[in-house]
This record gives C-alpha cells, sequence and structure tokens, in this order.
C-alpha cells in the first residue's frame, strides 16, 4: 500500500518564490502542495483548515513575524513540523526560531533537492539546518554564551525605532524620521518586540522608559 504525500503548506510573501516551489513539489509523488498564504493573517486562517504536515514559513512578513506564526502552529498543532524559509542567516533569527519549535531552518539559496530532502526529514520527526548556519549552533553549544540584556540583542537601527516608539510615534512616521517604508518600519517593530519578549509598542515605550530610569540616562 502506498504511503500518503506529505501535505506541505508555503507562507511566503513573494509570488516567485511560491510559483518556484510548487513547480519544484510538482515533479515530487511523495509531496503534495495543500495550500499557501502570503500573509500571517492568511497563513492563520488556512492552516487550521488544510492540516499540512510541513509548513515552509518565511520568518518575515508583511503583517508579522514568522517566528510567532511557528511558535503558535508548534504549541497547536504538535503532530506540524515547520521549516523556516528565509533570506537571512542572522544568528538571532536562527536561535529564535529553533527556541519556537521549528524543525529546519534554510536560507532562499538552498538548492531545490536540499529544500525536498528538508521537507522529508521534517514530516519524519527530524530535523535540519541549512549548512550554512549549522556551524552557528555548534558555536553555541559549545560556548553558551552568558545571560545578557535583550537590549543589548538590538541593532542600532532597532534601538532608534524603540527610541521613536517611545516618543509616540506611528510607523509611517517613524519612516519619514530614518528613511524607511512604513512595511519595513513593521518589520523592525515586530523583531523589536520578539526580542524584548513584549506583545504591544506600550509595552515597549514603557520598557524604555524603565531602562533608561534605571540607568539615569
Amino acid at each position: 500500500m502506498q504511503e500518503s504525500p506529505i501535505r506541505v503548506f508555503i507562507v511566503e510573501d513573494h509570488e516567485v518564490v511560491r510559483a518556484g516551489l510548487s513547480g519544484l513539489f510538482d515533479s515530487h509523488a511523495d509531496i503534495e502542495l495543500v495550500g499557501e498564504a502570503g500573509t500571517l493573517g492568511e497563513a492563520e486562517r488556512r492552516i487550521p483548515e488544510v492540516r499540512p504536515n510541513v509548513v515552509l514559513l518565511d520568518i518575515r512578513l508583511p503583517d508579522g513575524s514568522g517566528i510567532d506564526l511557528c511558535r503558535q502552529l508548534t504549541q497547536q498543532y504538535p503532530e506540524m513540523h515547520v521549516v523556516m524559509l528565509t533570506s537571512f542567516g542572522d544568528d538571532d533569527l536562527l536561535f529564535r526560531s529553533l527556541e519556537a519549535g521549528a524543525a529546519g531552518y534554510l536560507l532562499k539559496t538552498a538548492r531545490g533537492h536540499t529544500i525536498v530532502e528538508a521537507i522529508r526529514t521534517a514530516a519524519g520527526g527530524g530535523s535540519i539546518l541549512d549548512p550554512a548556519v549549522a556551524d552557528k549552533v555548534m558555536q553555541r553549544i559549545r560556548h553558551p554564551a552568558q545571560a545578557t540584556d535583550p537590549y543589548d540583542e538590538l541593532t542600532p537601527q532597532e534601538r532608534r525605532i524603540l527610541e521613536l516608539i517611545a516618543e509616540g510615534l506611528t510607523n509611517r512616521e517613524i519612516g519619514a524620521q530614518v528613511y524607511l517604508s512604513e512595511a519595513t518600519v513593521k518589520h523592525y517593530v515586530s523583531n523589536i518586540l520578539s526580542k524584548l519578549n513584549l506583545s504591544r509598542r506600550a509595552e515597549a515605550a514603557a520598557y524604555l522608559t524603565r531602562r533608561k530610569s534605571r540607568s539615569g540616562s
């Protein structure tokens, strides 16, 4: 009796990437594309309806963080496996993805056969890392870092945007200040909240106020 194909769902905001992945899966009988979404909101609505075995998930989406969706899916559906597919080899994104329960982390530069094997491995309960980032995991395991202030994890640009959030500026107003699009600022805000383990802008503003009060600055 032939086994059922691996049911895969793609969450990726670039249509050309979704089309490329869809074409890749067409040539593999053991993989079935059961749905795709270009935004976080669309993914949250559609994934529970089709219940895929594996979700290929972009980290940065127009309306939020793929890492947050990964955490949500792995908590609500333990049998579902998430493989992060991203353009970024950023250490922080890598480790936050793994902490959120991702079964794999691949760069979009990965070859087609690598993505296919990652899906098969994840569906079987295994895990896979892009060779370009695997060494970072081993280094972290061998040399665990001391506990740090989450503020120290913010980039200079993220710290600047946090200051502007604390001043009460909207994403559009922040974008005008730092010469970024409103959508890009939204990505930054999502990353800042995730790094600080906060859920709302008001909490971020309060966090910065408390931090400045403690440091006397």
